[in-house]
């Protein structure tokens, strides 16, 4: 029996308690709920007082955290010990935007590394962005071309994207990863191999899809760059492997290196990053892992009832195993965050979808949801209906600018966005407020409707309301508040992952496929099913005919 079993008996009850009880009641009662339910670091404030939660819940919450040891993991991931224990690997992604302070591997300090990595990124990046990095044929950089897969593009390509005002209006960005050749194709679309910069972002040089990419890319740039030394002024490598970087003929004093326990989904702060360097600057991007520092310090020392990404990591504990969510919605009401939500798919269902504990056996309750979502006010005109009057129970964050930030300017943009505000806070009203028939039915008198019509049609206006979202609010994007924000949502999964007693920082489950892709190139694989045969039958059918 775990030690955690008798709490999470409370909490079963608990949610069975809630069958009576709606937030609407809750709110009508208690006028400071939104003072009792929300928190802040900084600015940056989460109102969570629209979930499914009373004191009482909320107490077992924090007792389960206790039980499951969250703060003593919490300081073991600072203190560099190695909890990723299947691949052998301490996880310190935290000390990559430390500020100061202590972070050792092994019994030796990584800090000094560290910086000196981001010295030589910094002086790399400060070239391309002034124009002294000149290309083959004397001329500055004006295409930047990360080629990556996973956390060496999710994370980059979608900070990038959120922080548009702040880049370099010289210098164009694209990313790759997918071995789709079309979308190679996309980026070098209208692109002057002697005006271009590749990135090429591998840990082992070895990833199969951006080692191909890149190959095509060295192709497409020596056709039109003949020369062979041309190629280390227009590419750079984000690796550890200095062979194979060198094999490939990039310099490798452009070769900017991280370390076994950056996990991928956790390297945007490491060299990974070279790409938001280059476009927003080093003071920008400094900005961006002090607003992540600032987080990390906030997790490491405020009290459990008090700590955010303990806070939302217990919320979500709660609806996954106690109300069988399966998915969870993150609504960004800002454009520039249209990335975030396939960015965190693969942060939190890569770290937590896993079903085999750290002992080896099954995990004890469900685990990671099903992450998605769509920029506001998009996904009310595509999926809000399911969220308010569908049948599956589906938490949803609410990621709210106050100020939005547009070269428009003037009354357009505070317009806009007034308009873009009121509709995601209607949103979190409406979910957690729903419409009750007799309010329906009162509107439609008034609106002269007969009997027969009220009868046919009130039952399909009535929302049951009590669906439960968080909000998220900040006065702009700026890059503290953007490394705050994704910050938060690192540690709220770790802390979940500590409560299912599973290792959030390794993915197994990833290398089967990898295996099975390579055995079916080598003509080998398709033979191990009847539907794989048939389908590559099929295909080389295909590709072959006219």
């Amino acid at each position: 029996m775990s030690k955690l079993d008798p709490i999470r008996e409370k909490l079963k009850a608990r949610r069975e308690a809630w069958r009576k009880l709606h937030l609407r009641d809750l709110f009508a009662k208690d006028q400071q709920r939104f003072q009792n339910f929300s928190a802040r670091l900084g600015d940056l404030v989460v109102d969570y007082s629209k979930n499914l939660i009373e004191i009482t819940d909320l107490k077992l919450l924090h007792d389960l955290a206790k039980a499951a040891e969250v703060e003593s993991w919490r300081d073991r991931l600072f203190a560099g010990e190695h909890i990723n224990t299947t691949e052998d690997r301490a996880v310190l992604h935290v000390a990559l935007r430390a500020k100061g302070g202590a972070f050792t591997d092994r019994g030796s300090d990584v800090l000094s590394g560290i910086r000196a990595v981001q010295e030589r990124m910094r002086a790399f990046a400060e070239q391309v962005r002034d124009g002294t990095w000149r290309g083959a044929t004397g001329k500055p950089i004006r295409r930047v071309i990360n080629i990556g897969i996973g956390g060496s593009d999710l994370g980059p390509k979608m900070v990038t994207a959120a922080l548009r005002p702040y880049r370099h209006s010289r210098l164009d960005m694209h990313f790759v990863s997918n071995v789709d050749l079309a979308h190679l194709d996309q980026a070098l679309k209208g692109a002057e191999a002697d005006e271009t910069l590749f990135i090429i972002s591998s840990k082992t040089f070895t990833t199969q899809e951006t080692m191909a990419n890149a190959m095509s890319a060295k192709a497409w740039f020596s056709e039109r760059i003949p020369d062979p030394a041309a190629i280390a002024k227009h590419f750079v490598a984000v690796s550890t492997n200095t062979k194979g970087v060198s094999a490939f003929g990039i310099d490798t004093a452009n070769m900017f290196e991280f370390w076994d326990w950056v996990g991928g989904r956790y390297s945007l702060w490491s060299a990974i990053g070279l790409p938001i360097l280059i476009s927003v600057g080093w003071e920008n991007f400094r900005a961006l892992l002090d607003g992540a520092a600032d987080m990390d310090q906030h997790f490491r020392t405020a009290p459990i009832p008090e700590n955010l990404p303990v806070i939302l990591g217990l919320l979500g504990v709660w609806y996954i195993d106690f109300w069988d969510a399966q998915s969870h919605a993150v609504l960004p009401y800002a454009q520039d965050l249209q990335l975030l939500p396939s960015y965190l798919q693969q942060l939190d269902m890569e770290s937590n979808g896993k079903s085999v504990a750290r002992n080896g056996k099954p995990a004890e309750m469900p685990t990671a949801p099903v992450v998605w979502g769509e920029p506001g006010t998009n996904g009310q005109h595509a999926f809000h209906q399911l969220l308010h009057q569908g049948t599956p129970l589906i938490p949803a964050d609410f990621i709210v600018v106050a100020k939005g930030q547009t070269g428009l300017g003037g009354k357009a943009t505070d317009a806009h966005q007034g308009l873009l505000v009121a509709n995601a806070l209607a949103q979190t009203q409406a979910l957690m407020l729903g419409r009750e028939a007799a309010e329906v039915e009162a509107e439609m008198k008034a609106a002269g409707a007969d009997a027969a019509t009220l009868a046919r049609v009130v039952p399909f206006r009535v929302f049951s309301g009590n669906r439960p979202s968080t909000t998220m609010l900040m006065p702009s994007l700026t890059p503290w508040h953007l490394g705050a924000l994704i910050a938060l949502y690192e540690h709220k999964i770790f802390v979940q992952g500590v409560i299912w007693g599973i290792n959030s920082f390794d993915q197994w489950g990833v290398e089967l496929g990898k295996k099975l892709a390579t055995d079916i190139l080598a003509g080998t694989g398709a033979t191990r099913d009847a539907s794989t045969a048939g389908l590559m039958a099929l295909y080389d059918g295909m590709k072959n005919s006219k």
